[in-house]
């Protein structure tokens, strides 16, 4: 658990960097951020922080801002730039705070992913509903956002109460329901690791069922995450897109592709405006320290449009205890890389194991496994979804994958499994974490690729030297 919070919080180093880097032309502001307390029910016993700018927008929006693991309210206020841009913009900003000792938002029990439920959406909730109440907030713009773990909860939020939030953006986040577990365990290595692959509609009917009945709205999703990130490993980056493409009831193929920076490829879906249903941006070569761009999340939620007017919040104060006579740390976490060697409740190692060996058991009779290969693509890139089943009686210790990539593919980046060459006649191998596949079991691995014009699919596969069948 220690280690798991360790890995979360480095995305506290990037947060800081990521404001310190940027300067808006705000107007002086002697707005503050308060600690409100009996804002409602509040089962996981959360704290609520709240930043009010002096020009209140009339039915002004409500961003609720999340933090990540080992982080708080006021620590996420000072080190993103939501509360500048709400002076400019005049939304209101709920600053959520963890009292648990991980601080780590609850993304994982039952009660926290059953609507009405209990735990931190609920505490949550109720200050959205207290906000709402106090400054006559407008109900079609309630907005979430977080990195990491609160990355996480956005998607959380926004699957139990769909019809309460308008939007989402997750930075290095996983699906919702993902991360459950059993047992009260914070941490699941299957989510963390990119192993949990589901179909667009296996993932869409969670959020769906969350509230019988609805028909929509549903809120739209910004996605981001680093194609190197070792702590929720990449393959969740795709997971997110089925799952609110899904919602949305859209293809999976992108509507538009563009490149806003060197290493970014960014996606729409649904819409090639900026305010498309579903808009990813994969990051190359980043890993789990994402930088969070509130500037490009206001903007996603319509937030930047006008200049809020001159009128002043409500006089009469919310009920409200000193915030805290220290500031919150303002520097970074350690940035030095977790242990390689993980303990088994903990994500898989961030660094590429040595060379494997060759496969302990003797190849599997012809037959007895069956590959899954899906691809994203878009105009010059895809991301390809593979699933090893093995339909034998036999356990598989140890795996090399070989198959044949269409002419023009070459292979940048891959997960929970090493992949060589990058083009022509590949072989994907196992990782320390994931050699045993057992009977009617399956592993998942995936890569992400470059292609001139043929964003195919390989025609056959063999398993440790025995072709597959392929559904």
């Amino acid at each position: 658990m220690r280690l798991m919070a360790k890995m979360l919080a480095a995305a506290a180093a990037t947060v800081t960097a990521a404001a310190a880097a940027l300067t808006f032309a705000a107007p002086a502001s002697a707005a503050t951020l308060t600690e409100v307390t009996n804002f409602g029910t509040n089962p996981s016993n959360l704290r609520m922080y709240l930043y009010v700018p002096d020009r209140v927008a009339p039915r002004p929006a409500i961003l609720v801002a999340l933090h990540y693991c080992t982080g708080s309210g006021p620590g996420f206020h000072s080190g993103t730039q939501f509360a500048s841009l709400a002076d400019r913009y005049g939304y209101i900003v709920i600053y959520p705070s963890v009292t648990r000792s991980s601080k780590c938002f609850d993304v994982y029990s039952q009660q926290a992913l059953t609507r009405g439920g209990g735990s931190d959406p609920v505490g949550v909730r109720s200050m959205v509903s207290y906000v709402q109440q106090r400054y006559n907030a407008d109900p079609g713009r309630i907005f979430a956002t977080g990195t990491s773990s609160g990355a996480m909860m956005t998607n959380v939020m926004l699957g139990v109460y769909p019809d309460v939030f308008a939007a989402g953006a997750s930075f290095a986040g996983v699906p919702f329901t993902c991360f459950a577990t059993t047992g009260g365990s914070e941490w699941n290595s299957q989510c963390s690791g990119g192993q949990i692959i589901r179909t667009p509609q296996q993932w869409g009917d969670p959020v769906r069922n969350s509230l019988p009945g609805y028909s929509g709205p549903w809120p739209r999703m910004q996605i981001w995450h680093g194609t190197n990130d070792g702590t929720l490993r990449y393959p969740n980056f795709a997971e997110q897109i089925k799952q609110w493409t899904n919602v949305h009831g859209l293809s999976q193929t992108p509507t538009y592709t563009d490149s806003p920076q060197g290493n970014y490829t960014r996606t729409r879906y649904g819409s090639s405006g900026g305010m498309a249903p579903v808009e990813a941006i994969s990051m190359q070569g980043t890993g789990h320290s994402i930088p969070v761009d509130a500037a490009q999340v206001i903007r996603f939620f319509g937030l930047d449009g006008t200049a809020p007017p001159t009128t002043a919040p409500p006089t009469t104060a919310p009920p409200t205890t000193a915030p805290p006579t220290t500031a919150p740390p303002t520097t970074a976490p350690p940035t030095t890389a977790p242990p390689t060697t993980a303990p088994p409740t903990t994500a898989p190692p961030t660094t590429a194991p040595p060379t494997t060996a060759p496969p302990t058991t003797a190849p599997p009779p012809s037959g007895t496994c069956r590959i899954t290969y899906g691809v994203n693509a878009w105009n010059n890139g895809l991301v390809a979804s593979v699933t090893i089943a093995n339909t034998g009686s036999i356990a598989i210790n140890g795996w090399s994958l070989a198959f044949t990539l269409p002419a023009g593919q070459t292979i940048t980046s891959g997960w929970n499994a090493t992949y060589s060459p990058t083009s022509g006649a590949v072989t994907a191998r196992n990782l320390s974490y994931n050699a045993g596949i057992p009977p009617n079991g399956s592993q998942s691995i995936g890569f992400q690729a470059t292609h001139t014009g043929n964003n195919g699919s390989p025609t056959s596969f063999t398993l440790n030297g025995t072709p597959c069948a392929v559904a």
